[in-house]
Formats: structure tokens, C-alpha cells, sequence
């Protein structure tokens, strides 16, 4: 029994090995502009670009395939940041690739809903939980507000509603601090 031991412990330290050295062998090294364009784009990974997420709409832009004027949830600003990272002049939003909209996020109407997972499929960013045939619900930190998960719906329980404010959004009224005077 110790010699089997020894021989599967020695095997498995091979292929670590082995395993070890491939990966710094075959590395592939990212291109560091395509990290510098993805962290500009609004990680909605909504599709309206043109392509399946923002990571590869910045691998396009980077490649020159892609204009910097197709993410309609960057809005403006994105592509006044994509135009100042490239040296390129900012433009309006392609209307082709749909409209600005403020942010808004997935609600699901707890009555309504039939629990067929439909929804669950289709978000890309995973904000959606919930069982099949039970009612599903919607993790506000992760929702993007893309609208993939309407058209799936086959009882139209999701609306869109303003996402609530952040803690740091909120106005708290100042204490008024009284000095005390010594008479």
C-alpha cells in the first residue's frame, strides 16, 4: 500500500509540473489597451453594441473594427472617455444601437411570476435567482437594468423602475452644534 501511495503522490507532483510549466510557456499576454477600453464601457453586457458583452465590443474598438459610438448605457460620457483614451473626437451615440436611457433596474412582480427560468437564461451578468416553478427575484447589486430578461417573460412580470438610492446619495440633515459659553 505505501508504494502506491508513493507512486500516485509522485505522478500527481509530475503533472503539477507539467501543468506549471505550460502556463508560463504558453501564456497569452492581454493587450493592455483592450483592459484600459473595457474598464471605460459600463459592464451592462446588454448586446446593444453589437457584440455578446463589452469585453469584446473594447477588443473590437481596439482592433479598429468597432467605432467607439455604439454603447448607448455609456451614454455621452463613455464616448467623450473612449475619444480622450484614443485621441479620437468625441461623437453623439449611434442611434442604431438604441437610445440613452437612464438607469433602471429589474423588478419582479412576485404574483405574476410562474417560476419558468426564462429570465435566470437570459440575464448575462447572473442577477436573477430563483427555482423553477417558484418565483425568482432580482440581486439589485448585479442587475445592469439590460433588458434581456423582458422579451423572454411569458407572463410580462418584470417592469423596469429607477434604481434606489445609493447610502452615499442620501441628503442626512447636518446636527446643528451649539457652543456652550462659559459665563
Amino acid at each position: 500500500m505505501g508504494l502506491s501511495v508513493l507512486v500516485v503522490v509522485g505522478l500527481a507532483a509530475l503533472f503539477g509540473a507539467i501543468l506549471g510549466w505550460a502556463t508560463v510557456r504558453f501564456r497569452v499576454q492581454a493587450d493592455p489597451m483592450v483592459e484600459r477600453i473595457d474598464r471605460l464601457l459600463p459592464q451592462t453586457q446588454c448586446g446593444q453594441c453589437g457584440y455578446p458583452g463589452c469585453k469584446p465590443y473594447a477588443q473590437a474598438i481596439a482592433a479598429g473594427e468597432a467605432d467607439i459610438d455604439q454603447c448607448p448605457p455609456g451614454g455621452e460620457a463613455g464616448v467623450r472617455a473612449l475619444a480622450d483614451l484614443l485621441g479620437r473626437e468625441p461623437k453623439p451615440v449611434n442611434p442604431e444601437n438604441g437610445a440613452i436611457k437612464p438607469p433602471l433596474l429589474a423588478l419582479i412582480v412576485e404574483q405574476d411570476c410562474i417560476g419558468c427560468t426564462k429570465c435566470i437564461q437570459a440575464c448575462p451578468v447572473d442577477a436573477i435567482i430563483g427555482a423553477p416553478k417558484r418565483m425568482h427575484t432580482v440581486i439589485p447589486e448585479l442587475c445592469t437594468g439590460c433588458e434581456l430578461c423582458l422579451p423572454p417573460c411569458p407572463v410580462d412580470c418584470i417592469e423596469l423602475v429607477p434604481p434606489p438610492p445609493r447610502a452615499s446619495e442620501y441628503r442626512w440633515p447636518r446636527p446643528v452644534v451649539q457652543s456652550r459659553s462659559t459665563v
